[in-house]
């Protein structure tokens, strides 16, 4: 009887043991986490420069900017550049830069199919 009640008391003592040293450890980290953060905001305080009042973002005079829209024309790409070489990627004109002739935006047709093999309402 006694030498079960010794190991009981031995197993409960192994688990208050292992639970302290479970809680110590958290607190460590919970410490280090804390401490680092407080390093990192001083370091941000120190290194970074905050804007003043006089340099953040305003309006301008005439107001908020509205959303302007257009159709705009793509540029012909050539085939060949003038003295028959090949013309690369960044030798290209940038995409729509006319304004467009049309300003009437495309819309869906009602006859033509919405997907691929959509083919209309499935009718026959």
């Amino acid at each position: 009887m006694k030498t079960a009640t010794y190991e009981l008391l031995a197993a409960s003592s192994d688990h208050a043991v292992a639970v302290a040293i479970a809680f110590v450890g958290g607190l460590i980290v919970a410490c280090a986490l804390i401490w680092g953060v407080r390093v990192g905001m001083r370091v941000m305080d120190k290194d970074t420069h905050h804007p003043g009042p006089e340099e953040q973002p305003h309006l301008p005079d005439g107001g908020p900017v509205r959303e302007t829209r257009e159709m705009r024309e793509p540029d012909d790409v050539p085939i060949m550049a003038p003295d028959g070489k090949r013309l690369l990627p960044h030798e290209l004109h940038r995409a729509s830069t006319r304004t467009g002739k049309d300003q009437k935006p495309r819309r869906w047709s009602p006859g033509s199919s919405g997907s691929f093999g959509g083919g209309g309402l499935g009718r026959t």
